[in-house]
This record gives C-alpha cells, sequence and structure tokens, in this order.
C-alpha cells in the first residue's frame, strides 16, 4: 500500500508560507532537498521551538502531523564546518579582523576626535573644514540612524 501524504506549512520568517506535500518516512533531510534545493546547508528548520538538527530523522519521528507548521530559516551564508576532533577550535585570528562591525564605532570615534580638535584648536580650522565636519557629521547621523531604524 501506498505510504499516506501529507501537508506541512512551512512559515518564513517575513509570515508568508509555503505547502509542501510529504510522507511521514520522508527525513527531514529529504525535505530540504526536495523544497530548497542546493540550499540546504544554508536551511534551518523548527518545530515547536526545536531546532531540527538531524537530517536522518524521519517526519514520523518528530510526531508531525498534517498542516504541521514548521518555521524556516534561511541563512544567507553557509555555516562553516563544525571542528573535528578535541583539539580543533575556531580560529581566532580570523574572527578578530570583522572589520565591518566596528565600522560604525571607528567613524563615530573619528568624528568626535575631530569636533573635539575643532573646539580645542579653533584657530587651525577654517570656516569651510568646520562647515564641511558639521556637513560629514549631519551626513553620517542620517545614514546612521536611517541604517539602524529597522
Amino acid at each position: 500500500p501506498a505510504e499516506p501524504t501529507m501537508v506541512l506549512r512551512l512559515k518564513f520568517l517575513n509570515d508568508t508560507e509555503r505547502l509542501a506535500r510529504v510522507h511521514p518516512g520522508d527525513t527531514v533531510g529529504a525535505l530540504k532537498r526536495a523544497h530548497f534545493p542546493g540550499q540546504e546547508q544554508q536551511v534551518r528548520l523548527i518545530y515547536q521551538g526545536q531546532l531540527l538538527r538531524d537530517d536522518a530523522q524521519t517526519l514520523a519521528a518528530l510526531h508531525l502531523s498534517h498542516n504541521s507548521v514548521l518555521h524556516c530559516h534561511i541563512s544567507q551564508h553557509s555555516p562553516a564546518p563544525a571542528p573535528a576532533g578535541p583539539h580543533a577550535s575556531a580560529d581566532p585570528v580570523h574572527a578578530a579582523l570583522n572589520v565591518g562591525s566596528l565600522m560604525l564605532p571607528l567613524f563615530v570615534l573619528m568624528l568626535a576626535v575631530l569636533w573635539y580638535f575643532q573646539l580645542q584648536y579653533r584657530h587651525v580650522f577654517t570656516a569651510t573644514a568646520t562647515t564641511f565636519l558639521a556637513g560629514l557629521t549631519l551626513l553620517f547621523s542620517f545614514v546612521a540612524f536611517t541604517m539602524y531604524r529597522r
């Protein structure tokens, strides 16, 4: 006899949903391959608050029923492979070189230092330099607030 099919609701972060026809004997990995081809490593499926880590686990073993909701998160970067062996660890040099997250604080610090010098050494700054500094501060403030307002 043919295995019965059931429908799962795949719900994404932006509240969109996609329906998936599956069999209870299908595995989590098969579900990812069927509905997210080429993105299997980036897809995270969550059921009742639990991350489904084991791709070999069947949907029946998870007690999924018809119309169950699986929350889906698709990351933009593929996850790094897990370290193998007891002595493996994350590369601290590579992690320390993430300068992108430091750009905003560094730029704020640079503007603060420039304003300090402008207030302490006014005779060195021309009217044009002060106007440029004020304009740069306003532009940066506008960009920062629009980026981080979300």
